[in-house]
């Protein structure tokens, strides 16, 4: 599910550029973006320092608005949250090793290939 995020600093990021965006969130369930870092070129746009009480994802950028306000220029982020990547491969692949042990094992106990050879039987020319 996409998300909007708006953050009160300009931030040109370029569509398709992933970002790790920082939020605090609050008693109420309200979510404050307060950092945004473009992976890709490793700029960090921040209206706020990280403290306790918050959470990071990371998300493809499908659109960016900036537009102008009262209070200076605020910035508008179309972003769609991707799964959590390399944490999550990893334990896929510690996953698959343990199946893989599994069935060796078990194919080992079924007769697999731990039988000696049977001797071959003499040859008439």
């Amino acid at each position: 599910m996409d998300r909007t995020i708006v953050i009160a600093v300009p931030a040109p990021i370029p569509h398709g550029h992933r970002v790790e965006v920082i939020e605090r969130v609050e008693e109420n369930d309200q979510r404050t973006v307060l950092i945004v870092t473009d992976l890709e070129t490793r700029i960090r746009y921040q209206q706020g320092s990280a403290i306790l009480g918050t959470t990071s994802w990371v998300g493809r950028v499908l659109e960016c608005t900036i537009m102008p306000a009262r209070e200076g220029v605020r910035t508008s982020l179309l972003v769609d949250p991707v799964g959590p990547g390399a944490d999550a491969a990893d334990v896929a692949l510690r996953e698959a090793d343990a199946a893989a042990s599994a069935v060796t094992s078990e194919a080992l106990r079924w007769g697999g290939a731990d039988r000696t050879p049977e001797p071959e039987a003499p040859r008439f020319w």
